[in-house]
């Protein structure tokens, strides 16, 4: 028997204990998401590997112990897929906490992982919950070339006021306005720059553009196995213009409890090198999210 099987079979123990008491009160659902049967699971995904991945995690879990899953991956950025979440279309899906808030409320100044979490589950709109965040992270973050570091002496943001030359910031165009953008960038420590989109969420064409000179800034995620790859330096954040930005599941309602305790393991398993080791395989040896989760899942003794 796996190790979530056993945590669901405890689970499913507890739901019967429940449903018995409440039926000599006489309670109208048996089905309801307190620790019911599980209907077809809808899990999103953005249109990002590494996302794409953990939504896969979750989905083959939840599989191995009877639950129906659809998969609805690599939906776009967040401005599309929010409103799959916020309408219920959508009923699990692998978030990052620091963003999310952001998306969310704009004017959050939490900061530190327990409060972005804790501020992130009071912003949430009604019918959706927060599961477990684990202790993977995966933040943007500021990406220079080892060379234009070198030149100009940077290691932190703020250095790059150091910089004389025009610089171009390069990511995804919905970045141009987001406060982590350009506008963040001026407004948190005065560094002025030009945008231009590059549309990969900060795979092989920012790489590429930051390698050959045609940027000098790009937008790449802390998991991305590029950055070491190619000797690049993620510049140092002393302001806290990135949130904390941990891997949290957002559930709706409608996601049973022992649906719910699975993937609240799975976030507990899933280490920061873990997701950087998942992301290499997908980048470096071209494997199928569907692969890569199946090995992860049963390395940890999890299927």
């Amino acid at each position: 028997m796996t190790r979530i099987r056993m945590v669901r079979n405890a689970v499913a123990l507890a739901a019967a204990g429940a449903l018995t008491l409440t039926a000599c009160g006489g309670s109208d659902d048996p089905l309801a998401s307190d620790g019911g049967e599980q209907g077809t699971v809808v899990i999103g995904s953005q249109a990002y590997y590494s996302n794409e991945i953990v939504a896969e995690i979750y989905a083959q879990a939840l599989e191995a112990d009877d639950i129906e899953v659809e998969r609805q991956f690599q939906i776009g950025p967040r401005e599309v897929y929010l409103p799959e979440i916020k309408s219920g279309a959508i009923d699990l899906f692998p978030e990052y906490t620091g963003p999310l808030l952001l998306a969310l409320d704009p004017e959050a100044t939490a900061t530190k992982p327990d409060e972005v979490y804790t501020a992130l589950g009071e912003a949430l709109p009604d019918g959706l919950r927060l599961l477990d965040q684990s202790p993977a992270t995966d933040q943007d973050s500021y990406v220079v070339t080892r060379e234009f570091a070198d030149k100009w002496g940077i290691t932190t943001i703020d250095d790059l006021k150091k910089v004389t030359d025009k610089m171009l910031f390069g990511a995804n165009s919905e970045a141009e306005s987001r406060p982590n953008g350009p506008k963040g960038l001026k407004s948190a420590y005065g560094v002025d720059v030009t945008f231009t989109p590059i549309e990969d969420s900060g795979g092989p064409l920012t790489v590429k553009a930051l390698k050959d000179g045609d940027i000098q800034i790009g937008l790449i995620y802390t998991a991305d196995p590029s950055i070491k790859k190619n000797d690049l330096v993620t510049l140092e954040d002393t302001k806290g213009l990135f949130l904390a930005s941990a891997v949290v599941p957002v559930a709706s309602d409608d996601v049973s409890d022992e649906a719910a305790e699975i993937i609240n393991e799975i976030s507990a398993a899933l280490s920061a090198e873990d997701l950087i080791a998942l992301n290499a395989r997908s980048v470096e040896e071209k494997l199928p999210a569907a692969t890569i989760a199946k090995d992860w899942l049963n390395d940890e003794d999890l299927l």
